[in-house]
């Protein structure tokens, strides 16, 4: 990914908070002649220093079938992205968008050991159910022995991960400020998810900068 340098992020836990915000990503392979995608629900797993995204796909799904193909694939994580107006500056300038997107690579393996998919679909409900009773435990086994049979579900150890946050930081505070405040002013999520990214990227730089003095 094109990534110009002022807008490359390389904090390592900004950019796991953003993975694990914005979980339902894009898995890209190639099929030994084009590109494939899906999208899918990641979860992103530490262990010590090394990452892992865990996901699933249905068995009729032919992507899986790719990673053998496959050395290393693709997965775009996608945040708020919006349209920023000229006219929100205090000079001529030309149309933009703003966004935040991180693609991750590794290499990724099938999951074929029958308690590590069901340890991982375990842990998928209890962290999205966190707030009533339904678990794998408590549903008929059979049918969860059945659901089980007609998915995959993967591992991809990450391999490296390049992170692009376009969020004005070519912009003065004055512009800065007026764009946050243009953006708060719309209706839509993605103006405002856009709009609260910037201001932590404004503050967070703040930070930075006044410990380093």
């Amino acid at each position: 990914m094109y990534i110009s340098k002022l807008y490359r992020e390389e904090d390592r836990g900004k950019i796991l908070e953003f993975l694990k915000q914005n979980e339902f990503a894009t898995l890209v392979a190639c099929d030994g002649e084009k590109p494939t995608a899906s999208h899918l629900l990641m979860e992103v797993m530490e262990d010590g220093e090394q990452l892992f995204v865990n996901g699933h796909m249905s068995k009729a799904n032919p992507l899986w079938k790719t990673f053998e193909k496959n050395a290393e694939v693709l997965v775009i994580f996608q945040g708020a992205h919006t349209y920023i107006s000229p006219t929100w500056y205090n000079h001529v300038n030309v149309p933009t968008w703003n966004y935040q997107a991180v693609h991750v690579y590794g290499s990724p393996r099938i999951i074929s050991d029958h308690d590590e998919t069901y340890n991982l679909l375990e842990k998928l409900i209890e962290r999205h159910e966190a707030g009533s009773q339904y678990r794998l435990k408590t549903l008929p086994q059979d049918f969860v022995e059945k659901e089980m049979r007609g998915i995959v579900a993967f591992q991809i150890e990450v391999t490296r991960i390049e992170a692009n946050y376009k969020l004005s930081q070519n912009r003065d505070d004055e512009d800065y400020h007026n764009v946050i405040a243009r953006l708060n002013e719309r209706d839509d999520e993605m103006s405002h998810g856009v709009a609260e990214a910037m201001r932590v990227q404004r503050s967070s730089h703040s930070r930075d900068v006044t410990g380093t003095m």
